[in-house]
């Protein structure tokens, strides 16, 4: 099959059934995702698209085929060939018995086409069959779809059919699927004019009565006016060859007239129907025209049989008088056999006739008139046939040269369409390329902050009232980097760094950065959640698992990892323009780093102010350390995190299958969470200063954080506020790099603030 029947099947599951539907269907039959129009394909795809989707419904393939059939009538009519289709018949009858005929213009634009045949049977009972010939099994229920959309939308009735017979052929060449179904017509019955009778008063009545008396009497007088006919009529006959009235419709009636002899002598027939042969019921070929001659010379022995030379290409039907009357309203396709052909023309393509046959009773013959079957000049000229070979009166002449343009624009269809299947590929790949770059542009900022980069906007800092900070380091990695080759530390850190990623996306934290040994991770940043610290902690626990998973290179034995945790106030903004970074500023992100560079080894550390925020949950289970003596801070009361009491280790790691994330999200208060800083208010820094201060001195504690667990979940911090914080690195001294974090500096360090509205 060609393409066309194809695409017509997609084109009506994706408008009845959607893209999705299509898409699952496809794969399903293990078919490719679009078809070329013109490109032939094998009818095993269709096949297996056509069972694919009676599964995929849950329906018998008699009511898919029958939808396609309808669907089919409607996808011809959308392709351009709606014009084509109404003039085929004037009736439901005449249209099916040319089907045929318009296969076969069509096999010259689709030379392989393999069409099934139809043919139309009257019978002395009044019923009509339709006869069905197909080299495709189980296909025929498409043709009841078919032709009930017709007669519908051509011809305003309707038809049932029903099957009679279902069997191979016996009267054609070879083994064909043969259906008969007969087939009932039923003009549809329009109420219109009952109703508008009912309706109209008896003066309307009246009316139409009048205007139908003088239409009678302009008939009359124009009757009067004829002249006089051949024979003689009577009156109402010369009315009724008129016009003749019945159901409210004019019909035209015609009777034809013919000569008593025939006025053409032989020669000038045989001239003017140049491919013509007259044969008798036993295939005795009695005279043909000048050029069939030309170009099969056996024709002008006399008494030979029609069948020597010729073989039926279509339909194809046992080559005696009997079928050929059968099947009399189809076209003819007849080929020459090449043996009998003179050598000369042995080597070129042989010759197809295509034309009529008409049986003569009288004479008890059949004359086949016929014209070369030919697509293109090319065609004409490999069988050293010429345009003045043909008849002018035939429009065969006018066919070849039409059609030799046709193939031109065919040719160029194609090639746009296979352009259209490049560029759709290209793009295909090009949105996963744009997709690739995404996922590793969303993997080093933010997925908000991207977009806006990527639209060329000027991303602001935003305040965030409260979050909780993780920092994490490998415990002796001095030792480890200066006992081990480069890419044993490269393989260990990958390896590590791989599992701590793995965790972010089950607990949806997001990773700021890493430096060396150190991870830093942050929760209720840049989406605000309610959870941020549960998470962070949960995070924290898997971070642990995980790293004992990775051995040391040095001793072969699982890494060690110190874990801090912080709660508290930052602000993030993008730094930078040629590598830009989303960072944190505030003192929330040197306290949590103090957290860890104070911790203890395989242990997670947490501040007073994350174990106020998750104590009261009854989720975790956690012991006091006691207080120490923290760099900048002085003495603080700190906690170790021990395990998650609800949780087990696999769903902390999302483990468990379809489980990959432990929370539940609330969304109540998200929006209040993140605030715009404003540039407005030139005052704010000496306010911020004085607030940070002032709730020092309330909590009577100069040793802890500026910010206290109260001051968390306070309502009083406003936006407005100038937030000023100290970012020099937390360095222990002037060659220590250890920690690259912002935070609060040493005597011997020079003091940088950055303020920021």
């Amino acid at each position: 099959m060609y393409g066309f029947i194809n695409t017509c099947l997609k084109s009506l599951v994706i408008e009845r059934f959607g893209e999705e539907t299509w898409e699952k269907l496809r794969l399903m039959a293990g078919v490719q995702e679009t078809f070329m129009t013109y490109e032939i394909y094998d009818d095993i795809i269709t096949l297996r698209l056509v069972q694919e989707a009676c599964k995929m419904l849950d329906v018998s393939s008699e009511v898919v085929l029958k939808l396609f059939g309808e669907y089919f009538f409607s996808f011809c009519k959308m392709s351009g060939y709606d014009t084509m289709l109404r003039t085929l018949g004037g009736n439901l009858v005449e249209f099916i018995e040319n089907l045929d005929a318009l296969h076969s213009y069509l096999a010259l634009s689709y030379e392989a086409m393999n069409a099934p045949s139809f043919r139309v049977e009257r019978m002395d009972d009044g019923r009509i069959l339709l006869h069905y010939y197909s080299d495709r099994k189980g296909l025929y229920h498409i043709v009841p779809g078919i032709i009930e959309a017709v007669a519908k939308d051509f011809f305003d009735s309707e038809v049932t059919m029903t099957i009679l017979n279902q069997s191979e052929e016996d009267e054609r060449t070879g083994k064909k699927e043969h259906v008969v179904f007969h087939m009932v017509q039923k003009e549809k019955v329009t109420k219109r004019k009952a109703q508008t009778r009912q309706n109209n008063s008896d003066e309307e009545i009246q009316e139409e009565k009048e205007d139908k008396e003088e239409t009678m009497r302009r008939m009359k007088a124009r009757y009067a006016n004829l002249q006089l006919c051949p024979r003689k009529r009577s009156p109402w006959e010369l009315v009724r060859s008129i016009v003749m009235l019945g159901q409210g419709n004019l019909r035209q009636s015609f009777t034809p007239s013919y000569p008593k002899t025939l006025w053409i002598e032989e020669q000038a027939f045989c001239n003017a129907f140049p491919f013509h042969i007259v044969f008798d019921h036993d295939l005795e070929v009695k005279h043909t025209g000048v050029n069939i001659q030309k170009f099969v010379p056996g024709l002008q022995t006399a008494g030979i049989r029609l069948d020597e030379y010729f073989t039926i290409v279509h339909p194809e039907v046992i080559f005696n008088i009997q079928s050929i009357k059968k099947f009399i309203n189809s076209q003819f396709v007849l080929k020459t056999r090449r043996e009998m052909l003179p050598e000369v023309q042995q080597n070129q393509p042989t010759l197809k006739l295509r034309g009529q046959m008409m049986w003569m009773e009288s004479l008890n013959c059949m004359i086949y008139l016929c014209s070369p079957k030919l697509r293109s000049l090319q065609e004409l000229e490999e069988r050293g046939l010429h345009l003045a070979d043909i008849a002018q009166h035939d429009t065969t002449r006018d066919l070849i040269l039409l059609n030799q343009q046709r193939l031109a624009e065919i040719e160029l269809s194609n090639q746009l369409e296979r352009k259209k299947e490049e560029l759709r590929i290209l793009s295909r790949n090009l949105e996963i390329e744009k997709q690739k770059s995404e996922k590793l542009l969303y993997a080093m900022l933010p997925t908000h902050v991207a977009n806006q980069l990527k639209e060329g906007k000027r991303v602001e800092a935003g305040e965030f009232k409260v979050c909780t900070i993780l920092f994490s380091d490998v415990v002796t990695f001095t030792n480890i980097c200066a006992a081990c080759e480069p890419i044993q530390i490269v393989n260990m850190l990958n390896a590590m760094y791989s599992r701590f990623d793995h965790l972010t996306s089950i607990h949806n934290v997001y990773k700021v950065e890493t430096i060396g040994d150190a991870y830093m991770v942050v929760g209720g940043v840049p989406v605000p959640t309610n959870t941020h610290a549960e998470r962070v902690a949960n995070f924290a626990l898997g971070m642990r698992i995980a790293a004992r998973e990775v051995t040391n290179p040095i001793t072969g034995q699982p890494i060690q990892i110190r874990v801090g945790l912080h709660t508290g106030p930052v602000l993030a903004g993008v730094v930078g323009e040629k590598m830009p970074r989303y960072c944190l500023f505030g003192d929330t992100v040197n306290t949590a780093s103090r957290m860890e560079s104070h911790g203890v080894p395989d242990h997670i550390h947490v501040s007073p102010f994350t174990f106020s925020v998750i104590k009261d949950k009854g989720i975790f289970e956690m012991v006091e350390r006691g207080e120490i003596e923290v760099k900048g801070k002085g003495l603080m009361r700190t906690y170790f995190l021990l395990k998650n009491l609800q949780k087990s280790d696999e769903q902390i790691m999302g483990l468990v299958d379809g489980e990959t994330c432990v929370y539940q999200e609330d969304l109540e208060e998200e929006t209040d969470h993140l605030k715009e800083v404003s540039p407005e208010d030139t005052n704010a820094p000496q306010k911020a200063e004085e607030d940070m201060h002032k709730e020092v001195a309330e909590n009577g504690n100069h040793h802890t954080s500026p910010t206290s667990p109260s001051s968390l979940h306070s309502d009083k911090s406003s936006s407005d506020h100038l937030l000023q914080f100290d970012i020099t690195p937390a360095y222990d001294g002037p060659n220590d790099f250890k920690h690259l974090h912002n935070g609060h500096h040493s005597d011997g360090i020079n003091t940088k603030f950055c303020s920021i509205l």
